[in-house]
């Protein structure tokens, strides 16, 4: 890879220049598209979701695929200016990293496999995701593996994510989001005094949320991210909303972190309509998941995550087994061995406008991606 190293950057420098905030991945999509169809892959096309999918086949190959994803989206907003900036070794540019490392070390697999056509016994399908970042919910992937889809028999997946050499995620940390609104009459704050208020409820739930002891506590989670309402100070508030994130490496804890919250949130209201004045409306409560990831793992002793390590080992890094939360967390929670690793180089800034990316060790990531997809297509 590393006679490539220089092409591979260019690519990724390219793929940052495209927009692709949340659910607005399209123009990146239909570039990549063109790519997969110049690399020579099979069968290349956008699915209903917006995913990208191509697939390489040695001669002979055939049975389960191995799924190889990287996911095209970015955290960052339309209108957000990504047009790369070098200081030095370091890149800086929304995206640069994540995941446009991940996207352009995917299509350098791919170029590779096509050139070269290494004997393998499955089938590699390659596919540029959509909705992997926040409120897209893993969209992409999710729509990949759908009940009905062909995908569910998969052999082995491998997300390419960022930079890095060492981290192997093997531990699916899967999260329950939810958005949480009360509305009740509002009113005047002297002459509607007494009426019952949707911030003091959400307030007192949201105290108590935070001493609520978490299952599993060393790998779970639990955070009120975000509330508003009202509209003056001198008003009693019409409506106020929430939003809570729960996050666990174990999949009944979230669960029962949901149930506890939901109790909290019930209890609350309740509390504050129990104390309004006679004859004014109750508060209502309305609590929506607009987040769920599952959790998973797949044993460290797995053959797929001991080829990760023996070859992260091999090209000079020590291998770092860790939990996150990508595109892997929804074959993983089927039983799929999957894993989700980075394609080299140095990063930092992820998810802020300073965001930067530095080659050094680009190629060997590259390299490490492509002998885990190689071990894991049984080549």
């Amino acid at each position: 890879m590393h006679h490539a190293d220089a092409d591979i950057l260019r690519e990724q420098l390219r793929l940052v220049s495209i927009p692709a905030p949340p659910f607005g991945e399209a123009e990146r999509a239909a570039w990549v598209l063109e790519r997969f169809r110049a690399i020579g892959l099979a069968d290349v096309r956008a699915d209903e979701a917006g995913n990208v999918v191509g697939t390489w086949a040695a001669d002979g190959a055939d049975g389960a695929p191995v799924v190889v994803a990287a996911h095209l989206d970015t955290v960052f907003p339309a209108g957000t200016e990504v047009t790369p900036r070098h200081e030095g070794k370091r890149i800086y540019a929304p995206g640069i990293t994540d995941n446009c490392r991940g996207l352009a070390g995917m299509l350098a697999i791919a170029r590779v496999l096509a050139e070269s056509g290494p004997a393998a016994q499955r089938p590699v399908v390659f596919a540029a995701s959509v909705g992997e970042e926040g409120i897209g919910d893993l969209r992409g992937v999710k729509h990949l593996f759908r009940e009905d889809s062909p995908l569910r028999q998969a052999a082995a997946f491998v997300a390419l994510d960022g930079s890095g050499m060492r981290r192997i995620v093997h531990r699916a940390i899967g999260s329950r989001r939810l958005r949480v609104e009360v509305t009740g009459p509002g009113g005047h704050s002297w002459s509607d005094r007494g009426a019952a208020n949707p911030i003091v409820a959400l307030g007192a739930a949201a105290a108590e949320i935070g001493t609520l002891a978490r299952p599993e506590p060393q790998r779970s989670a639990l955070t009120v991210a975000r509330m508003a309402g009202g509209s003056s100070v001198n008003a009693i508030p019409e409506s106020a909303w929430m939003e809570l994130d729960m996050r666990s490496e174990v999949a009944d804890a979230l669960a029962r972190m949901e149930e506890s919250v939901r109790g909290v949130l019930a209890r609350a209201v309740d509390e504050e309509n129990g104390s309004r004045r006679m004859g004014t409306e109750p508060l209502r409560l309305k609590v929506t998941v607009i987040g769920d990831r599952p959790s998973g793992e797949t044993p460290a002793g797995h053959p797929l995550v001991r080829a990760a390590m023996d070859i992260t080992g091999s090209l000079g890094s020590p291998p770092e087994l860790v939990g996150s939360s990508t595109d892997a967390n929804v074959p993983m929670a089927l039983g799929i061995p999957s894993i989700a690793m980075g394609v080299g180089g140095d990063s930092g800034g992820i998810h802020t406008l300073d965001e930067w990316y530095s080659n050094d060790g680009g190629a060997l990531g590259v390299e490490r991606g492509l002998l885990v997809v190689l071990a894991a297509a049984g080549a």
